[in-house]
């Protein structure tokens, strides 16, 4: 692959941190594990996105939101008083343009929104949802290759998210952190897709997905917000799909979607697979715990290159409550 183009960084641009650790991974396990439990995903919108992705729970809206990530549309979905499982009505999804390419969004810490759009990170305002474009902070590299994907904020309230190239060339992204005074850094180079991040209920480190890795990371990150030490958790089998999005519940476990793999998957601490959510779309892109108790999993699918017929339910929001809590999602402090 070509590896020789990477995001140009400008002169007032990110600051490198340092190096981390990498400890080797372990062997991967075996293509057909034993699950001691197996739910069933259901639909709960029809398929309204083209690349569904990053869903988040706003504890002050009492909404899911999530993003159609290559339209730069905003998804949000306000949950019925008592609601408990049924799809939502039509028309009950609101839908808001917010750039190109609208990679994710976390909620702010005095309201409005935070977001990574394809080159940049912006922010919205309390209540300026619909009603103004959001202020755009300085483009975080040149490079038109390349764009940002995934993202969350850590318990200190800073905004992680990370890039990948739109040819997915190896070694082209990195994972950036956004401080509450604007500021940007970079925290981790020569990645490939930078995906899913969640922090264990401690708040002690970080759970990663570098998806063509194949490998659930532990990040360690230090009171600067710089990750220092990276350790191999699980490694899945590329015929079980690629790690994707991912969230972590009360007990430290991490639910992993896998895209292309139909499936999202519970996986202990020490890299033990306790569960699968199966879900009726191959293309699983990512999952997030929210309603009033965290009670539930919302689960995003894409259908991103696939004829229509191919998968229809491809592109809707899917939904299971596995018998476990989440956690609430830090907000950004800036």
């Amino acid at each position: 692959m070509d590896t020789s183009r990477r995001p140009e960084t400008p002169q007032a641009g990110p600051r490198p941190g340092p190096a981390p650790q990498t400890v080797e991974a372990g062997s991967p396990d075996p293509a057909q594990p034993a699950v001691g439990l197996r739910l069933q995903a259901e639909q709960v919108t029809a398929p309204l996105c083209y690349h569904g992705e990053g869903p988040v729970w706003d504890q002050a809206a009492g909404a899911v939101r999530w993003v159609d990530m290559l339209h730069g549309d905003l998804l949000s979905w306000t949950l019925p008083t008592g609601w408990d499982g049924e799809p939502a009505a039509e028309g009950a999804v609101e839908r808001h343009h917010l750039g190109d390419v609208l990679a994710c969004v976390r909620p702010r810490a005095g309201g409005g929104l935070v977001m990574a759009l394809e080159r940049c990170f912006a922010l919205l305002e309390d209540g300026e949802l619909g009603r103004t474009p959001p202020r755009r902070l300085p483009d975080v590299w040149d490079d038109p290759t390349v764009r940002f994907n995934e993202g969350a904020c850590d318990p200190r309230g800073r905004f992680y998210a990370g890039s990948m190239a739109y040819d997915q060339r190896e070694g082209a992204a990195s994972l950036y952190r956004l401080d509450e005074d604007h500021s940007v850094s970079v925290v981790l180079t020569d990645l490939t897709i930078s995906n899913g991040l969640g922090w264990e209920p401690g708040g002690a480190f970080a759970y990663y997905h570098d998806t063509p890795t194949q490998v659930l990371w532990r990040l360690v990150v230090d009171d600067d917000g710089e990750v220092v030490e990276r350790t191999a958790v699980r490694e899945t089998p590329d015929e079980r799909g690629g790690p994707d999005g991912l969230a972590v519940d009360e007990e430290g476990c991490v639910w992993a979607a896998l895209f292309g793999g139909s499936a999202v998957q519970r996986i202990s601490p020490d890299g033990e697979l306790l569960a699968v959510v199966e879900v009726g779309v191959g293309q699983v892109t990512a999952c997030a715990f929210g309603g009033p108790e965290l009670a539930d999993l919302f689960i995003t699918t894409s259908g991103e290159d696939l004829d229509e017929d191919e998968e229809p339910l491809a592109g809707a929001l899917f939904h299971v409550r596995p018998g476990v809590r989440g956690l609430a999602v830090p907000p950004f402090a800036g």
